[in-house]
């Protein structure tokens, strides 16, 4: 399983980088591995104003649909409309081209709420 060490994790399977200024989130290659193949997204317009723990999207598979999760609060400054036409790019790169949304976080990133790669293994192991 592809855990990158220096990203933060959420127990619903998100991931997020450790910047200051703009966050990337998408979901865990664990995540995407339980879903199956991903064929479609539900995902915020640009200024959508997320709160931390509350859904700001959908994601579907064949399997199933998934709320997604805002792992902190900001305001959405970016989505990856690639994934309109090729979702599967999550379950072939999920922490590369297969981004789900960036944000700018509304204050500085509280890391007590998140879990670091030691924590996640732990989590789904």
């Amino acid at each position: 399983m592809n855990i990158p060490k220096e990203l933060f994790y959420t127990k619903e399977h998100e991931w997020l980088n450790n910047e200051e200024k703009i966050v990337t989130i998408g979901i865990t290659s664990f995540a995407q591995s339980q879903l199956g193949d991903i064929i479609f997204l539900e995902l915020p317009d640009i200024g959508y104003k997320l709160i931390a723990g509350q859904p700001f999207g959908e994601i579907e598979a064949v399997k199933t649909v998934s709320d997604l999760f805002a792992p902190i609060a900001g305001t959405v400054v970016e989505v990856n409309n690639s994934l309109e036409d090729s979702p599967e790019k999550i379950n072939h790169d999920c922490y590369g081209e297969g981004w789900i949304i960036k944000i700018k976080p509304d204050e500085k990133i509280e890391k007590g709420n998140l879990l670091d790669y030691q924590a996640y293994t732990n989590l789904i192991e």
